[in-house]
């Protein structure tokens, strides 16, 4: 099999060749003029030299043409290396070093990118156009070959390379296979059945494996179609973009729909009567917000849990009644629950969060890291870094990650829990919690929040938060300290760096303790 024949299969019978694939700001593309573009590109890259299993680097922002290049790179059996368009030099040059790519394809905007320059200047830069490629000149390759069936492959081959984000370290390189799409489109469709009419919209960059799944190649995959938002997500583009394709669906994280929520009456200045459902991902989302949205924006919020070396491996949906702080059931991946030795807990117990690594949706392994491979597959379990509690019925509630809970006074603060909390309270955009350490109590709580857009009182310290959270949560889990921010530092898959804020906090009150 071949994931680029697989995501064009629909599109290519003739009754869909008229058919939309994508919704962009410059009109719609036709599945037919779509795979135009596609076997453009292909004819291209051929005619350049690239052989099957060749690595070629993306550099370039959501577009029909990223869209395109992706496919055919797959189409010819070489391997799309994709990165986050906002990495600097640095990040590049450890991805560039690590796949070693022989080809750079670049968006039009970027095709002079101070980022790239020095970077294996042996390795052919070329720029993706609707047209096909053209050299870093402007000059069309026009290369004009009959198009090749795509490369006959194996499930289990290398089809893609996606990076982390880099929050905790370097960016690694996750490979994943040409069964990746099947696995995952297989479980996406099971978990949101697709309808006709179906305009899926994703706010983040195609770099990021769930970005990439749900607003690209399921939509292809599943005969509906991708709207692209080109430039980078803020609320009022968002809903923009709603209002202009009318999406039927939305993929984003929980911070841009607090930054939504965040505003008051924003949903009256657009038309969202399209959307039939949103889905929040890549970080934990509080029932508070998963509430208001539904009650301003009328319709529901699912949430999903999802890692980068699978994509969605949990979630709820309109088939699945909610459970207030859960997450929701497995799809696909068979999860468990683990104690320190990995031996499997029963329902209801805390333990490390992890999957079978039987499923196909899961990657082949980090690139160029054989151990760290190994350190994250344990007995045939992909062991994440969560801790997690699953009840009888099979539903699962994400208590947070290791790294982020932390003790105060011998008793674990998940600060999943207390920004939850805050968040209910309805006066806050977003707020993080992250320990300061302390020798007399080992960690004091410290909160970081960001007022809302019209909030009434915008005057708060540890004492009145205190006391708006009497009732809601255990007195021994209130805050110690509250600091005010404009906004919070994020990664560039949008989700809040907790370490950079706790650093940013400390060094606020350290600078505003009186001298002794």
């Amino acid at each position: 099999m071949n994931l680029a024949e697989v995501a064009l299969r629909l599109g290519r019978e003739g009754a869909r060749a008229d058919r939309n694939a994508f919704l962009a700001a410059q009109g719609p593309v036709s599945n037919a003029a779509f795979q135009r573009m596609v076997f453009l590109i292909v004819a291209d890259l051929l005619s350049v030299g690239v052989k099957p299993g060749d690595k070629i680097l993306l550099r370039m922002t959501n577009s029909v043409e990223f869209a395109a290049a992706l496919l055919a790179v797959i189409w010819v059996g070489a391997v799309p290396v994709l990165q986050n368009s906002q990495f600097g030099q640095s990040e590049l040059a450890h991805i560039v070093a690590l796949s070693d790519p022989r080809f750079f394809l670049l968006a039009e905007s970027l095709h002079d990118d101070p980022a790239i320059a020095g970077l294996k200047p042996n390795a052919l830069r070329l720029v993706v156009t609707h047209e096909g490629l053209s050299d870093l000149s402007g000059k069309k390759l026009n290369a004009n070959s009959a198009t090749p069936p795509a490369f006959d492959t194996s499930r289990d081959t290398p089809a893609l390379i996606v990076f982390t984000s880099g929050t905790t370290g370097r960016p690694k390189g996750i490979v994943h296979a040409h069964r990746w799409l099947e696995a995952l489109g297989d479980s996406n469709r099971a978990r949101v059945p697709p309808q006709a009419n179906d305009v899926v919209l994703a706010t983040g960059e195609w770099s990021f494996i769930s970005a990439l799944g749900h607003n690209m190649l399921f939509p292809l995959r599943n005969g509906t179609i991708g709207a692209v938002m080109e430039d980078r997500a803020s609320p009022e583009r968002i809903l923009q973009t709603i209002e202009r394709d009318r999406v039927t669906l939305l993929h984003s994280v929980a911070t841009l729909y607090r930054r939504i929520l965040g505003t008051p009456g924003i949903e009256k200045r657009f038309d969202l009567n399209s959307l039939r459902g949103a889905n929040s991902t890549g970080e934990p989302l509080e029932d508070s917000v998963r509430n208001e949205w539904q009650a301003r924006i009328g319709c529901p919020i699912w949430e999903h849990y999802g890692i980068s070396e699978a994509q969605m491996v949990i979630g709820d949906g309109p088939g699945i009644k909610k459970r207030a702080g859960s997450t929701g059931k497995t799809w696909g991946a068979r999860a468990a629950i683990l104690d320190d030795n990995l031996a499997q807990l029963p329902a209801e117990s805390t333990g490390t969060l992890a999957f079978g690594f039987d499923y196909p949706g899961f990657f082949l392994g980090y690139l160029g890291d054989e151990a760290q491979t190994r350190a994250a597959v344990h007995e045939n379990y992909f062991v994440t870094s969560d801790l997690a509690r699953m009840d009888k019925d099979g539903y699962v509630y994400i208590v947070g990650r290791a790294d982020d809970c932390f003790k105060s006074k011998g008793v674990l603060i998940a600060p999943r829990e207390l920004e939850d909390a805050i968040l209910g309270l309805g006066e806050f955009e977003e707020a993080c919690v992250f320990p300061i350490p302390d020798r007399e109590i080992g960690n004091k709580i410290g909160a970081a929040v960001v007022w809302r857009t019209g909030a009434v009182s915008k005057q708060t310290n540890e004492k009145s938060l205190a006391s708006a959270l009497s009732g809601r949560i255990a007195p021994f889990k209130f805050p110690h300290r509250v600091l005010a921010f404009e906004q919070l530092p994020k990664n560039a898959n949008g989700k809040t760096q907790r370490s950079q804020v706790a650093r940013i906090a400390i060094e606020r009150m350290s600078a505003s303790a009186p001298t002794p």
